[in-house]
């Protein structure tokens, strides 16, 4: 059910300086800068292959980028993987005992639905499954 990974998502302090570090040092290119209300983000997106590196800036000090940031400091936040079925993979996770975050998917960037499983159930890594929209 899990096509591949969709993204890797690396929480950062200022948006602005990362994405001149990813332009610059690595010569990608931001494909896009949004800010997901729902999350208390703001986002920027780089292609590299078929996976993206996604950029994470909290809005709000209530954010849970925030609160990462304060606990580990900058650096990947989380790994998700794109499926055509998530409520299924949601389902599948549940069944076999993983606690999740959310227990339907939300919106989040990219028009993309998106739904996390708890890092304790994860050995340690915020799984994010996410489908596009609609």
């Amino acid at each position: 059910m899990l096509n591949k990974i969709d993204h890797l998502g690396i929480a950062v302090k200022s948006l602005d300086d990362a994405v001149a570090f990813y332009e610059k040092a690595l010569g990608l290119t931001c494909q896009a800068v949004e800010e997901v209300e729902s999350q208390k983000v703001r986002t920027a997106f780089f292609h590299v292959g078929d996976t993206h590196i996604e950029l994470l800036e909290p809005t709000s000090e209530e954010s849970p980028i925030a609160k990462f940031l304060a606990k580990n400091g900058e650096g990947i936040h989380h790994v998700a993987y794109q499926t055509d079925d998530i409520q299924g993979q949601l389902n599948q996770a549940r069944d076999s005992g993983c606690k999740l975050i959310n227990e339907e998917p939300v919106s989040g960037a990219g028009g993309k639905k998106v739904a996390f499983l708890h890092p304790k159930s994860t050995h340690g890594v915020l799984t994010e499954f996410c489908s596009p929209e609609g």
